[in-house]
């Protein structure tokens, strides 16, 4: 936020519209006006899913006492969901890197997750901050065998962003693992099965609503797959590495046309599948259902055409973080500390404005 104010300051750049930059605009725009009421092809409101821009209209007229414009309160109340989100997911991962280790290592794993770049998504109106405690929380509920109530986290979770339908089958699996333990008794069948049936009254509530309104339940998926040309492909990367490789030339350096998004997203990747051999070294520690969550929020952001493993996919991998701080002592711990605080300011600069860089 510091560093926002102070390039809002010295740029003369709005500093609500910093916090508000990139998906954060889109969201605000739900929130204040709702979908579109068809079908599109094209970038609209319609690619985004209810629960975080709800979460804005809900808290917006308490925040419009301070202040008239609806702009305003939209960007306010989206930075404070943000913000309250953030804090309650750091509980959570200090909760679960505790009970895999102890506190010494749930201390540095909280750290880490407060520094690393991704946390950006914290100070701005990005629905990571609605999905990471109620992710970080269902995992928890899971570990303890709490079906109600990991059910319950999961199916609001479903409903902020389609990186939360891996809640579905972590739900799932970890219900057939209790039912096998137990015998494959109905007594226990009627108590594990409320978790993955509620993990998907989220996406199941916003694809009949996109039905009613629009027509069609692939209304999002429309959306974003032609407006944003997201999808699923196994080669992602190459293509990156591809587009990137394209992009160097020594021949134009005075006039620089390498997206720093490709750049970013290549060392994401890298760092990623460091930390998912850490995670695999930790397999007797780390619970099974918090590494089918990384797993799947791996696959999804090493084989997604247009987000790469930046950090906003990064931090939403919260155990592999929470793995490489089980593992930095002494003076690499000091220095991995300071180095994810120098590029989460840097890199928050760059987020802020403009479109140099997503976060």
């Amino acid at each position: 936020l510091l560093a926002a104010y102070l390039e809002a300051s010295l740029g003369h750049h709005d500093f609500l519209r910093e916090l508000s930059n990139w998906d954060g605009l889109w969201y605000r725009e739900v929130a204040n006006h709702g979908y579109l009421d068809h079908p599109s092809y094209a970038q609209t409101t319609l690619g985004f899913f209810p629960l975080f821009p709800l979460s804005i209209w809900l808290l917006e007229p308490l925040v419009q006492i301070f202040g008239s414009d609806q702009i305003w309160a939209a960007s306010v109340s989206g930075a404070i969901i943000s913000g309250v989100g953030g804090a309650v997911a750091c509980v959570y991962v200090f909760r679960l890197a505790e009970g895999w280790w102890d506190r010494e290592v749930a201390r540095r794993a909280t750290v880490l997750f407060i520094l690393f770049p991704g946390s950006v998504v914290f100070s701005m109106v990005y629905s990571e901050g609605l999905l990471l405690p109620l992710a970080a929380a269902c995992l928890y509920a899971l570990e303890r065998k709490r079906w109600l109530q990991a059910g319950i986290l999961a199916g609001f979770a479903t409903a902020v962003q389609p990186v939360a339908l891996a809640l579905i089958p972590v739900c799932a699996i970890s219900g057939l693992v209790e039912l096998h333990r137990q015998g494959y008794r109905f007594r226990v069948l009627r108590r594990v099965v409320v978790a993955p049936l509620l993990s998907l009254v989220g996406i199941g509530a916003f694809a009949t609503f996109l039905w009613l309104w629009t027509g069609t339940p692939l209304a999002n998926y429309d959306a974003q797959h032609h407006g944003w040309n997201e999808k699923t492909d196994p080669l992602a990367l190459v293509h990156l590495t591809t587009t990137l490789a394209k992009q160097i030339s020594f021949s134009h350096f005075n006039e620089p046309t390498i997206n720093l998004n490709l750049v970013v997203g290549l060392i994401g990747a890298v760092l990623l599948g460091a930390m998912l051999i850490m995670v695999a070294l930790q397999w007797r520690r780390i619970s099974f259902e918090a590494m089918l969550w990384t797993a799947g929020i791996s696959f999804l952001a090493l084989t997604s055409e247009f987000v790469p493993p930046n950090p906003r996919m990064l931090i939403t991998a919260f155990p592999a973080l929470m793995a490489a701080a089980r593992y930095a002592r002494g003076r690499w711990w000091t220095a991995l500390v300071w180095c994810n605080a120098i590029l989460l300011v840097g890199l928050s600069l760059l987020t802020f404005v403009g479109l140099t860089l997503r976060p």
